[in-house]
């Protein structure tokens, strides 16, 4: 799989707005429409343009507290505890890490009586050994936008 110039540029416009037109964005880039959509079908096909979503303003549906936090799972159980946590609602991202901990999360919460609850409900977890939580104070960069 080799990418072109033209197929990052493309995903640098679509990951900005996935709701723009085609035609507009094949105009912008200065390319044929045919090309652009040809393009855009290939990346679809490859995986690399998994799906089109809407990126929310938490804050403005009132998860105004983000936490972070590492989880220590028994050993041979982590595929198992990924599985649960990646389901639980507040839960944003899950990721499988090396270190200290096992798994990292980020949710997102109304109120610190929600995040006590859902660690709560962690630590309830057969083979959670412990967790560790990191209140957010304040955002710099939250955007799974990378420019290439």
């Amino acid at each position: 799989m080799s990418l072109d110039q033209t197929d990052f540029k493309i995903l640098n416009a679509l990951t900005e707005d996935s709701r723009i037109p085609l035609r507009e964005l094949a105009k912008e880039l200065g390319i044929p429409f045919s090309t652009l959509y040809s393009k855009v079908k290939r990346l679809e096909k490859l995986k690399i343009i998994s799906k089109y979503v809407a990126v929310c303003d938490y804050s403005k549906l009132g998860y105004t507290l983000t936490a972070v936090t590492e989880i220590t799972v028994s050993k041979g159980k982590l595929v198992e505890i990924e599985k649960k946590v990646a389901e639980m609602g507040n839960v944003i991202s899950v990721y499988d890490v090396t270190g200290e901990t096992d798994i990292i999360i980020i949710a997102k919460f109304r109120t610190p009586e929600e995040l006590s609850s859902f660690t709560k409900r962690l630590l309830s977890l057969e083979y959670v050994e412990r967790t560790y939580t990191h209140v957010v104070l304040n955002i710099i960069k939250e955007d799974m936008k990378m420019n290439f």
